[in-house]
C-alpha cells in the first residue's frame, strides 16, 4: 500500500471521494453533511492524501489546518474492500506526520452518528469525544472528537506541503 499527497481533483481522487459522498449521502440528509467540495479540497490549508493499491485508490484523507496548533481530519474514506487493510490507519499517520511539522498539537474530526466501525477506529487511535467545535452546530447526528499530539519527531515535513 502507497499513501501520497496529490491533488484531489485528480480523476483517483475524484473517483474515491464520489464513492465516499455516496456513502454519506445514503446515511444523511444534507444538512448532517459537513464535508469539503473539491475547491475546498483545494484550499492552501489543506493537504489531501490518498491510498492506493496495486494502482487502485482504496481510501483518502484531508488534513486542514485550522489554527497555529490545530487541525481537522476531513474526507477519510476506505473502500469497503480495503476495509482491514490498514488503509486507514496508514492515511491517519500521514495526517498526523503533516500535523506535526505543521506545528499543530491537537487534532478534532467531525463524524457521525451509526458510524460505529470509524468511531471504533478513532477511539483505538487515541481519539476521544468531545463537543461541537467551531462552526459545527450542536446536533444528535454528529459526534465530535480529539487528539493531542505528541511534539514533532524531528520529520522535516517533506510529506506534506
Amino acid at each position: 500500500m502507497k499513501i501520497r499527497q496529490t491533488d484531489p481533483s485528480s480523476p483517483e481522487a475524484v473517483a474515491i471521494l464520489q464513492q465516499s459522498w455516496q456513502f454519506l449521502d445514503a446515511r444523511f440528509p444534507p444538512e448532517q453533511r459537513f464535508r469539503l467540495d473539491l475547491e475546498s479540497l483545494r484550499a492552501s490549508n489543506v493537504t489531501f492524501f490518498l491510498a492506493t493499491e496495486g494502482g487502485m485508490a482504496t481510501g483518502c484523507v484531508a488534513f486542514a489546518q485550522q489554527g497555529d496548533d490545530w487541525g481537522e481530519v476531513k474526507s477519510m474514506f476506505v473502500t469497503s474492500a480495503a476495509r482491514g487493510s490498514g488503509a486507514a490507519k496508514a492515511l491517519l499517520q500521514a495526517v498526523e506526520t503533516c500535523a506535526r511539522a505543521k506545528g499543530c498539537t491537537l487534532l478534532r474530526l467531525e463524524t457521525g452518528v451509526g458510524l460505529d466501525a470509524a468511531h471504533a477506529f478513532y477511539a483505538r487511535e487515541g481519539f476521544v469525544t468531545i463537543g461541537p467545535f467551531g462552526s459545527y452546530p450542536d446536533i444528535p447526528s454528529s459526534v465530535f472528537m480529539e487528539k493531542k499530539l505528541a511534539p514533532d519527531s524531528g520529520d522535516d515535513g517533506a510529506a506534506c506541503g
